[in-house]
């Protein structure tokens, strides 16, 4: 089960695993294009058999890359990427307001038998460049399970306000457009995802947009080669945050059409308020699979694991 790391400086961290020979995923950190909102992204992330399972920059949203973090409203600015939407005039061409999540180093770059770790210093800037926030990110790979054919992954992410006013962090529908509320952590799934399964542990995918539950899985089906694959995102218990207008739990933004995309949004039906000075900190685990698990087999797979 023996994970390998390789750090093309600069550029990417990949994590592969060894027996069978798959590449899990890149961390790529090097700077892309200022309208897309540079930031620090996953892609390609595959499945032990080698599939992918994420999308890069396609051609209806060029700023979505693999599993990233992002934050679409933030006291006015866009650290999502591409147009920003704005209440009655819809997405706008807005390049003043695109902002970035730099890398500034890493603290920790590391394999060791079945765990990997790549923990990374960020600071987030509005389009003019002055620093709002200074993030410590945490990636970990950790229950590769060769039986199950899948494994996980952990990402914590501890962002300090840096400004002397409150950060808000929003969404397009905290700013009036419905179902729309994506910001936080972001996947977008492969084109061939399209039209795939959306579950959690009580409800399927048309009673799930907007709504709260531990866990949601997403099952979508392969171009190119034979077969399913199953993502599993989970949100950590300790992700409730209390701000001004009470407590964020997670609520889930997920769409299967258009195209494939999950999001446990930090400010779906809130605006989420980050004081001077304060640390917000998020957990999320995402396992990739082999096969198209059901719901039975999904809480199978996650009872008893701890944060």
């Amino acid at each position: 089960m023996t994970l390998a790391l390789t750090h093309v400086h600069g550029d990417r961290v990949t994590v592969a695993h060894e027996a069978t020979g798959t590449e899990l995923f890149a961390y790529v950190y090097r700077p892309e294009a200022a309208w897309e909102a540079p930031k620090p992204y996953l892609h390609p992330l595959r499945t032990l058999s080698g599939a992918v399972v994420t999308d890069y920059r396609p051609n209806d949203h060029r700023w979505h890359k693999g599993l990233q973090l992002t934050a679409s409203h933030l006291s006015g600015q866009n650290l999502w990427g591409g147009n920003t939407y704005v209440h009655g005039e819809g997405y706008l061409a807005l390049p003043e307001k695109v902002g970035s999540m730099a890398h500034t180093g890493f603290e920790e770059v590391s394999a060791d038998g079945d765990r990997a770790v790549i923990a990374e210093r960020l600071a987030w800037h509005p389009y003019d460049g002055e620093l709002w926030a200074e993030e410590e990110r945490r990636v970990e790979v950790s229950d590769v399970d060769t039986e199950a054919g899948s494994w996980s992954l952990t990402w914590t992410s501890s962002v300090a306000n840096r400004r002397a006013e409150p950060l808000r962090f929003g969404s397009p529908t905290t700013h009036g457009r419905p179902a729309a509320g994506y910001t936080g952590l972001f996947w977008r799934g492969p084109r061939a995802f399209r039209g795939g399964q959306v579950f959690s542990a009580d409800a399927d995918e048309g009673d799930l947009m907007g709504t709260q539950a531990a866990w949601l899985a997403y099952v979508g089906e392969h171009d190119g080669r034979d077969g399913r694959a199953t993502l599993v995102f989970e949100h950590a218990p300790a992700n409730d945050h209390r701000g001004d207008k009470g407590t964020h739990p997670a609520h889930w933004f997920v769409r299967s059409d258009p195209f494939a995309a999950v999001a446990p949004s930090w400010a779906f039906h809130e605006e989420l308020v980050l004081a001077p000075g304060d640390t917000l900190t998020r957990s999320y685990r995402v396992t990739v699979a082999d096969g198209a698990w059901d719901r039975e087999r999904v809480a199978a797979q996650l009872r008893g694991r701890a944060w």
